[in-house]
């Protein structure tokens, strides 16, 4: 192969440009996924086959919620298997409130590892009627995050809409936050939290850092829409949402999740991933 040398002029023009390239601000790539739940009744008959199809749509990772508890480590060794083989990743799994207790939680370690994933979310503490409670479910969070550190692995907190709603004068949410360390993450799920009247840009602002993962749920005050609006349908400020994610929450991954819609489950994660990529442009 014949090489050339540049030119004066050409190096010149490199070199004057070059600090303005460094200057430049660097678009953030952050890998959209898809919150399983969305496809759950195609996903309880067939699960590699529905994975596959999500693979296909062009997600680019993967939440498995609890029922993947269930699997065997060999299970958990084909899924990767198959998520290898769609270059797709799992960064985090969404399990019950057991799931960060001795020999349950060394289960949910071990699937996890085998999966690739980095944090075991909490998706729900179940029924608490107090702020010591939640105080509790702080504590439950922390300890595990000390024992899984050695695993590689970190531990999360998903909101729902209770989270958000004032308890005692105090928000549950808050309460999550200030007795955890950053080693918690915090998964905002935007759509419930915009739901109570909570404003998501404000909550991301007030934890830089903490928001590695958002659930990309759409909520429209509009009664006969809800949680079935489609991704962009909704009242959420989502570009506002993502500058705040990206800028100060130390989000690393989107997954979209979808409750229900006027489509089937996959028809609708392909038309939000569609929505999203308009959105987030």
């Amino acid at each position: 192969m014949e090489h050339h040398k540049p030119s004066r002029r050409t190096f010149l023009a490199a070199a004057s440009a070059a600090p303005f390239a460094l200057a430049a601000p660097q678009s953030k790539q952050i890998p959209i996924g898809l919150e399983l739940y969305s496809v759950r009744d195609q996903l309880g008959k067939d699960l590699m086959g529905t994975v596959r199809a999500v693979g296909k749509m062009g997600y680019q990772c993967v939440e498995f919620y609890s029922p993947y508890m269930r699997w065997t480590p060999q299970q958990a060794k084909e899924v990767r298997a198959l998520l290898d083989d769609l270059n797709l990743r799992c960064y985090s799994t969404h399990n019950g409130e057991n799931s960060f207790h001795g020999d349950t939680m060394q289960h949910a370690a071990e699937l996890n590892q085998i999966i690739g994933s980095k944090y075991i979310v909490m998706a729900s503490a179940n029924r608490v009627t107090s702020l010591d409670g939640w105080k509790t479910v702080a504590n439950t969070l922390s300890e595990a995050a000390e024992k899984l550190k050695s695993q590689g692995l970190g531990t999360g907190y998903h909101n729902h809409q209770t989270e958000f709603t004032p308890l005692e004068g105090k928000r549950p949410m808050e309460v999550i936050a200030e007795n955890t360390g950053k080693n918690v993450m915090l998964q905002l799920d935007v759509g419930h939290c915009f739901e109570t009247g909570a404003d998501p840009v404000a909550w991301i602002k007030q934890n830089p850092g903490r928001i590695q993962s958002l659930h990309v749920k759409d909520y429209s005050r509009n009664p006969d829409l809800g949680f079935k609006a489609l991704l962009g349908e909704g009242d959420v400020p989502w570009k506002e949402v993502f500058q705040a994610a990206e800028t100060v929450g130390g989000a690393e991954f989107y997954l979209i999740e979808q409750e229900g819609s006027r489509f089937s489950s996959l028809e609708t994660a392909e038309k939000c991933l569609a929505a999203y990529h308009k959105l987030h442009a």
